[in-house]
Order: structure tokens, then sequence, then C-alpha cells
């Protein structure tokens, strides 16, 4: 399926974002649902390292919602904590209502939970359809005995799993290097490859660890829209992401954190204008920014 571009500029600096990129500003901005994931009084050490420090924050269904810092702020180590790689040392993390603190990270991908990694993370010998059928393997019911003899409710559910995993490819615009080796494709291939792989898990929510790393303008521009497809199809979006011109256009609601705080919260207007957001970037007292 052919992508349509973004048609607007977007602006480079977190004081001046492009005025139509604004979440405030776009006319279409959704209204966030009932509470989907919820991040409350975490706290994560290790040794006698704070990693997290008492984060809390709610995400609504339907929304785009960034997770945002200077390098080394805890963004990918909430991720993780709420992904069930790592164990938060206090506080509680629920999902849908229900607690996933301790769960093991295929309970939380069973519950709706998928995520793309900061560093790609595909089978590079496997064709690029056949690492999307293994993200559809996740809600399969059938048996080691059902595979290995292939029996028909295997081949019921692979057929299942081919059909819809073109399908992801399709959306995410690389249908065409199907066949492929993972290792062939190009990076920004294999950046929607990982995300068709994501989705296949039929996730309430997608998590996006900096996935416009690496990205040129052009394809950051592709991955904004690809973004707003994906919500639009009904999966809630968390992303993680440097670019700010990324994320002042595309999401709904921001966090920022800072050494592993919490320091603000709000739209993306909202936290442009904040002067410790501003002096968390740029190094220098709130007073002074």
């Amino acid at each position: 399926m052919a992508r349509q571009r973004v048609d607007e500029p977007i602006r480079t600096t977190i004081g001046e974002p492009h005025e139509e990129a604004s979440a405030d500003a776009r006319p279409d901005r959704p209204t966030a649902g009932a509470p989907l994931l919820e991040v409350d009084d975490v706290t994560l050490r290790f040794g006698g390292v704070v990693a997290l420090d008492g984060v809390s924050f709610t995400i609504g269904e339907g929304e785009i919602f960034g997770l945002i810092g200077p390098n080394g702020a805890g963004k990918t180590t909430c991720f993780n904590a709420m992904t069930g790689i790592y164990r938060p040392t206090s506080g509680e993390i629920r999902f849908g209502g229900q607690r996933v603190t301790g769960l093991r990270k295929h309970e939380i991908t069973c519950m709706g939970v998928a995520r793309t990694f900061q560093n790609i993370r595909l089978f590079p010998e496997m064709t690029a359809l056949e690492n999307v059928m293994v993200g559809a393997d996740a809600h399969h019911r059938s048996s080691v005995l059902s595979a290995l003899f292939r029996l028909p409710r295997y081949r019921r559910e692979e057929a299942e799993g081919r059909e819809k995993s073109l399908r992801l490819l399709e959306f995410v615009g690389i249908r065409h290097r199907a066949g492929h080796v993972a290792r062939n494709l190009s990076y920004g291939e294999q950046r929607r490859l990982e995300i068709a792989r994501a989705l296949a898990t039929d996730p309430k929510l997608l998590c996006l660890d900096e996935p416009a790393a690496g990205f040129n303008p052009a394809e950051k521009e592709e991955l904004l829209q690809l973004i707003r497809d994906i919500r639009d199809t009904g999966v809630t979006v968390l992303l993680i992401e440097h670019d700010m011109r990324l994320v002042m256009g595309v999401t709904d609601r921001i966090v920022v954190l800072e050494f592993g705080k919490k320091i603000a919260e709000g739209t993306p207007a909202e936290v442009r204008d904040d002067p410790k957001v501003i002096a968390a970037y740029l190094g220098v007292p709130a007073d002074a920014a």
C-alpha cells in the first residue's frame, strides 16, 4: 500500500514547532479514551543507582503518547519495566486495569502490549514474511505435536498467519520485500519490518523505542504518517524518540523524564514552553531557560 507523505514541514526546535504540526493545532486530535496503561509511582534501582524515581503517568486508549528526555533520562528503562524486562523496585504498572508488575514478557505480550527496540532485533536469516509470521504465532493455539505432524489446525493457523503477515507488510509499505532475507533489507525497511512484526501480535498498545533513529528527513515524514495510520486502526501508541520535530508533530500528550524523574507532562505546546524541559535539553538552570 502506498504511504501518504506528510505535506507540512516540521520545525527543528523545541520552542518553535510548526503550528500545524502541533497536536494542539490539529483539528482531528482524538480525545483519549479510558486509561489503558497506568504507571503508578514506579521506582527502579540497580544497586545504588536510581534509574526511575517515583514515576507516574497514564496513557489513554487511542492516544499517541510521547516519552522523552535527554540521554540517560530513564526512557528505555521505563519501557523495559512496562514490558516485563525489568521488575520495578516499588510501585505498580497496570494494563487495562490489570496488574502487570512481575509478569513475564510473553504474558504481557499476550495481554496486548508489543514493542520495538532501540537496536533492531530481527531474525536476519529469515525472510521478511517469516519474521512477521513469528509475531503472528503469539496467539496461535496449536501444540508442538500438531506442528510436528502438520495437523489441520496447525495448517489453518499457518495459512491465516501468512495472510495476516502479508497484509501487515503491505500496511508498512514493504510487501514487495516479503521474500527477501531480513539482513538484505535497507535500514529503513528493517525498521518497518520490526513494526510489522510487533503489530502481528495484535497489540492494544504499541511501544516504539526510537523508531526514527538513523532515518533521513523524508523517511521521518513517512514514519510520522505511519504512526498516525497505526493509531487510526485502533492501536494506542507509546513513542520514545529524540527527534523533537517528530514528537511535537505526532503526539497528543508527552511526559518528560530527567535523571529518572518526571519533570513535565502535558500537550506538546505545554511541554515545549515548560522552562524545566528547556533547561533539561539545553543544560542550563530552569530560571535561566
